[in-house]
């Protein structure tokens, strides 16, 4: 072979190498090219989804009227407490913009509920009589269904009515703060307690500490003021038609069914929020004015909630709350 045909078989086989070395070149370029548009249509899924959950879990909850006409709903539901669904914000924040919308002929408030503290009732129950003064023309009612005990029973109170189910639990008008001991335990174990305080009393409610009988006797006169409040309240509200003098029981902290209620003077009548919409207020469309968090409020919520109760069962305190 000679050297000029040497010379243009190498030339060939650079051109050949130089083709292969661009194909895998653009084939790498055109790999990358689809892996990003790949991970930006999963990105782009995700993010898709991710709206459709906060939609589903967070998004607005109105019942969409043909009508311009409306009866208000608002949802009382769980424990009412600062930084829960239930907490006296979230209520009073739907309360106003019910009451504002001048298309709203009544407002319901739908109960399912434990209770809670006695503040953040206490809020409600005021905002609603306040309420009820600027918009005279604007009635209140409370439905309870399965539950409206304590705390629940306290803001249902400040309505013009209250319904239930004959078989919803109704009342349990009372106050209870609760904790642990832990002396005995720590005497078995040979744990000493060391505690340092600025005040005399400012330990008190220690569970690793003896009872004294002043703190607890202090601390059943101030249950008991608040409890007293609680009677104060629901008395303002019902009126003439709580049976407490005949049955003084009402305040105990005991909880009836709906018909004992009835009886009793706790609620007005029988009847879902459909029922008092169509035939008490008469208006059966609804509108929901009940205030919903985003799903990150939520969990912030949450977990900010865990870490409080977590803290106050450590220290044998878990609230004041109405029973």
């Amino acid at each position: 072979m000679s050297e000029e045909q040497q010379t243009q078989i190498s030339a060939n086989d650079e051109k050949s190498w130089k083709l292969l070395e661009k194909t895998l070149q653009a084939s790498l370029i055109e790999q990358r090219r689809s892996r990003r548009w790949g991970i930006f249509f999963k990105l782009l899924t995700f993010f898709y989804l991710f709206i459709l959950i906060a939609i589903a879990m967070g998004g607005f909850k109105g019942d969409i009227s043909t009508s311009t006409s409306h009866t208000a709903v608002i949802d009382l539901r769980g424990m009412i407490a600062d930084q829960t669904d239930a907490s006296a914000d979230n209520l009073v924040t739907g309360l106003r913009a019910a009451f504002k919308d001048s298309n709203t002929k009544a407002v319901i408030i739908r109960i399912n509920s434990p209770g809670g503290t006695p503040v953040q009732a206490g809020y409600v129950y005021d905002e609603i009589k306040r309420l009820r003064a600027l918009y005279p023309q604007i009635k209140v009612y409370a439905v309870i269904t399965d539950l409206g005990a304590s705390g629940a029973y306290y803001i249902a109170s400040a309505a013009d009515e209250i319904y239930a189910d004959k078989a919803s639990l109704v009342g349990s008008i009372g106050v209870t703060a609760a904790g642990f001991g832990f002396v005995d335990a720590m005497n078995k174990l040979g744990i000493e307690r060391r505690a340092y305080t600025s005040g005399e009393h400012k330990a008190f409610l220690d569970p690793f500490q003896p009872m004294n009988k002043e703190e607890t006797e202090f601390w059943k006169n101030t249950l008991n003021t608040v409890h007293q409040q609680f009677i104060n309240q629901v008395k303002a509200g019902r009126g003439d038609r709580l049976k407490d003098k005949e049955h003084p029981e009402l305040f105990s902290g005991l909880i009836w069914s709906g018909e004992q209620a009835k009886e009793l003077g706790l609620i007005d009548g029988f009847g879902s929020t459909s029922y008092v919409a169509r035939e008490i207020v008469g208006e059966e469309n609804l509108k929901n004015f009940t205030v919903q968090d985003s799903p990150f409020d939520r969990f912030a919520k949450k977990l900010g909630a865990s870490a409080a109760k977590e803290i106050g069962t450590s220290v044998g305190l878990q609230g004041v709350n109405l029973q």
